[in-house]
């Protein structure tokens, strides 16, 4: 198998939204978008497969170590892994940043480090690391001709991460992990036991309410963002907002049961969205 089979094969297992508006590429975007993204599904791995911390941190190490190869840095030996390979020739030809994949890696170590946000403002800095840099890289394999197109692209990021954070409530929850901010939890009448135990009640809709309606304002402030001149290169993350607002409002017209189930698209209507938008340019 080769590294892009390899990558290819890691992005379709994962079933993420994300594959879909891929499929619209030009194929050396395509195998550049499914490198980058099955790193970062090597790295969220490491954390959630690995029940021991110290293990964890053992492995996203040695990711560095790879990231660092990658560019010629570090011992002087190449990258092994068949990830870095895909996405080592893509580098300089997309202007991928080595700062910004160890960033990548430094969001995932979060994970080990804190399970709880006291505020948005640190839940914020999370999802920079773990989505906002995500867009960035992505941006900038799509096409980029005017600076602005990375400010929406990190925005764009934010959105997409608050969009998992509430599709996943409850299997977060049962990993010990809650990512809704405690002041809000609080400002709401929501305990983090109603949450690990998956208590469902009109405070915890009005909490998910208020959650949904920020996401749905930041898509709005990223769309208003992306300049003319990069609409249509941006479009696979046009794709990927249409369907991740269309799952937003699948959460709201359910009552927010999130803390029991995983709302989901099926593949269809996310092809459907996807193409849509594509149409659309």
């Amino acid at each position: 198998m080769s590294p892009d089979e390899y990558c290819q094969q890691k992005t379709v297992q994962s079933g993420s939204s994300f594959y879909y508006s891929f499929l619209f590429l030009p194929p050396e975007r395509r195998r550049a978008i499914t490198a980058l993204y099955a790193f970062c599904r090597e790295v969220d791995d490491t954390v959630d497969e690995t029940s021991d911390g110290s293990v964890a941190r053992i492995k996203l190490a040695w990711w560095r170590k790879e990231v660092s190869s990658m560019y010629g840095h570090g011992d002087g030996n190449p990258p092994t892994h068949p990830v870095m390979l895909a996405l080592q020739p893509h580098l300089a030809v997309y202007d991928l940043k080595e700062a910004h994949l160890l960033a990548i890696i430094d969001g995932m170590e979060m994970d080990l480090d804190q399970s709880r946000y006291l505020d948005y403002a640190g839940l914020r800095k999370y999802c920079w690391h773990v989505a906002g840099v995500v867009g960035i890289l992505s941006a900038s394999i799509f096409g980029v001709t005017d600076p602005r197109t990375l400010e929406y692209a990190e925005k764009l990021g934010l959105a997409f991460q608050l969009t998992n954070i509430i599709r996943d409530v409850g299997e977060d929850a049962r990993k010990g992990r809650i990512y809704l901010p405690v002041n809000e939890l609080q400002q709401f009448g929501v305990t983090a036991a109603d949450i690990l135990n998956a208590r469902h009640s009109e405070k915890f809709e009005a909490l998910m309410k208020f959650q949904t309606e920020r996401a749905q304002g930041i898509y709005d402030e990223a769309f208003a963002l992306l300049p003319k001149a990069d609409r249509r290169a941006q479009r696979p993350g046009l794709m990927m907002a249409a369907i991740y607002r269309t799952l937003l409002d699948e959460i709201a017209r359910d009552g927010y049961h999130v803390l029991n189930q995983k709302i989901s698209l099926t593949p269809l209507r996310k092809l459907w969205l996807a193409w849509k938008t594509y149409v659309k340019g």
